[in-house]
């Protein structure tokens, strides 16, 4: 969903309920929230502001999480998305889809608060964010502190990205 030539994708684990129904990502509760936190630093999925995908395309029965197999199943159609979508900036919401796409060990706190970069064919390296998932921050309020100096990390890097272009 979004604006695939924004220049920033953000990359979430797996369809909720309501993603699942209007097979659209992000747009039950944890979406509305991810909505306000980005709108929350001038950037609106309306206008086109960023570009949204999961690894997985569907909801794992009983919501649980996506199995390795299963992510590595997709994870070469995930690698393609990113390739076609030619961003300039990934964010990585929650431990899958980071742990996936940064073939990292770490949980998504140790990797979140830092850039990395994902590796992607035909476009080089690609500068990641990793971050805490919305749906996380709706079951563990005090972790909003985390997500909100990741947003300004973010923000102040794509500033400074559009002052070098």
């Amino acid at each position: 969903d979004g604006a695939p030539g924004s220049g920033l994708m953000l990359i979430g684990e797996a369809p909720g309920a309501e993603e699942d129904r209007l097979g659209r990502p992000f747009v039950g509760q944890s979406g509305q929230l991810l909505d306000r936190m980005f709108a929350s630093i001038g950037i609106r999925r309306e206008d086109g502001g960023f570009y949204i995908t999961n690894i997985l395309p569907w909801r794992p029965p009983g919501n649980r999480t996506p199995t390795d197999a299963e992510i590595a199943l997709f994870l070469p159609f995930v690698l393609r998305h990113i390739a076609l979508a030619r961003p300039r900036h990934l964010v990585l919401l929650g431990g899958v889809s980071a742990k996936t796409l940064l073939r990292a060990k770490d949980g998504i706190t140790r990797l979140r608060g830092r850039w990395h970069r994902v590796a992607i064919e035909g476009l080089g390296e690609v500068p990641a964010l990793a971050t805490l998932h919305p749906a996380y921050l709706l079951r563990t309020p005090a972790a909003k502190r985390d997500a909100w100096a990741d947003l300004l990390m973010l923000r102040r890097t794509l500033d400074a990205s559009s002052q070098e272009s």
